[in-house]
């Protein structure tokens, strides 16, 4: 008998001990709001599940929504999700396009979407479904794509124009690439077709590099942008590099490399220069600093001339969507203000991996008017996250529908999230 009670307090403790080992790993989660942390009087619903891998997407004034796939599922990049019952569940209503990619936007009576090479547009019926989804026509074309930041994220503004993001190959313009001590590039020449936004005509058919616009410069990759109608001007959230420590391991240690640099939202005018790669900006001394593959040692200020982000984030969370609320259903605080799609970090060790949330900045004529904060957490699924294969989802497009709800994809599982407010 003694032997028996030992073997149930044993199996009881055991118990016991995962239940607190789940409560130590696992998030509380509510149900009725799919899982996530939400301000009070916000609700969330999981509207559908295993559609591949979305990436960013656009809600109809029916509120159907097209959704670009950073992997073609079963042979197309593109789908059009509809709840015709109003069940608050969507299903595919159809799927087209034969490239995958990140890009996808609607005005003007056109559906644009992006590859990592090209962007195409497709004309619209009334109900904004695509006329002849087999027959795109190709407005830009030839756009250099590497290994590493090669997606392609677009918005358009008011004059007939589209803004295309060309990341750069390279994480920091090093004559080879994240290596110990290799130099930076002199010169660095990618920035002729790389590393910044590029502005082309909406309605012109194949076009290159020549008929385009360098926009803006010194931007290493741009995931995450959108054009603010408060002020009609091009808001973009920065890719921040990687690999202080591994490259430069006497400058800075694990830590500082994993804080630093800053993930930036910078506002944009042409002919802006951002400083990448040549410069960082350090978020806690609040400062533009060079960079070691150009001489910097973690404290020597880089070139004054380079712009400054108008907000900075601690690095390494991966921005991958930035939305501006222009909706009347969420509380007046966050009208005209950002909403940013974390990713999540992947590159953050020994220090836990950060972002994985959905996070807003105030906004008051154009800037920035009181402290960014999360805004939906959670998505993870962990109180910790230490590498990103654990994440059960990672936010990463964001879209405004009609009734002003805001729509979050996943590209881990697939699922896309509503998020509502009850007044």
């Amino acid at each position: 008998m003694r032997t028996k009670n030992i073997a149930v307090y044993t199996l009881a403790t055991l118990l016991l001990f995962c239940f607190a080992f789940t409560k130590a790993t696992k998030q509380d989660k509510d149900p009725q709001n799919a899982g996530l942390v939400l301000p009070a009087g916000f609700t969330a619903s999981k509207i559908i599940e295993n559609t591949g891998r979305p990436r960013h997407i656009v809600v109809t004034k029916s509120g159907e929504i097209y959704v670009k796939l950073f992997r073609l599922l079963n042979g197309k990049g593109i789908l059009l999700l509809s709840d015709d019952d109003k069940d608050g569940k969507y299903t595919v209503k159809s799927s087209f396009g034969n490239y995958a990619g990140t890009g996808i936007a609607i005005k003007n009576g056109y559906l644009y979407a992006s590859s990592d090479e090209e962007v195409f547009r497709y004309k619209l019926d009334g109900n904004e479904h695509v006329i002849d989804p087999d027959h795109p026509e190709k407005i830009i074309t030839g756009l250099l794509a590497g290994k590493q930041h090669q997606t392609k994220s677009i918005v358009l503004d008011n004059d007939n124009n589209i803004y295309v993001n060309i990341g750069a190959k390279l994480n920091s313009c090093q004559e080879k690439d994240r290596a110990l001590h290799s130099p930076g590039i002199p010169g660095c020449p990618l920035l002729d077709s790389m590393g910044g936004i590029w502005k082309f005509k909406a309605d012109r058919l194949n076009q290159s590099y020549s008929q385009g616009e360098r926009y803006a410069t010194g931007l290493r990759n741009v995931m995450g942008l959108d054009w603010n109608q408060t002020n009609n001007t091009l808001y973009v959230m920065q890719h921040g590099r990687d690999n202080l420590h591994s490259s430069w391991p006497e400058l800075y240690t694990d830590k500082q490399s994993a804080e630093l640099p800053a993930e930036c939202m910078y506002k944009i005018q042409k002919g802006d220069n951002a400083g990448w790669p040549y410069i960082y900006y350090d978020q806690i001394q609040h400062k533009k600093i060079l960079a070691p593959e150009y001489g910097g040692d973690g404290k020597i200020e880089g070139n004054k001339n380079y712009i400054d982000p108008i907000v900075a984030f601690p690095g390494h969370m991966a921005p991958n969507g930035l939305l501006f609320y222009t909706g009347n259903l969420f509380p007046e605080k966050y009208k005209n203000g950002a909403f940013i799609a974390f990713h999540g970090s992947w590159n953050r060790s020994p220090e836990p991996q950060e972002g994985y949330y959905v996070a807003f900045v105030p906004f008051k004529n154009g800037m920035p008017s009181g402290k960014w904060e999360v805004f939906a957490n959670g998505f993870s699924g962990l109180t910790e996250v230490i590498s990103p294969g654990q994440a059960q989802h990672r936010p990463c497009g964001l879209a405004q529908g009609p009734d002003g709800s805001l729509y979050v994809t996943d590209d881990a599982k697939g699922s896309i999230f509503k998020i509502s407010y009850n007044r």
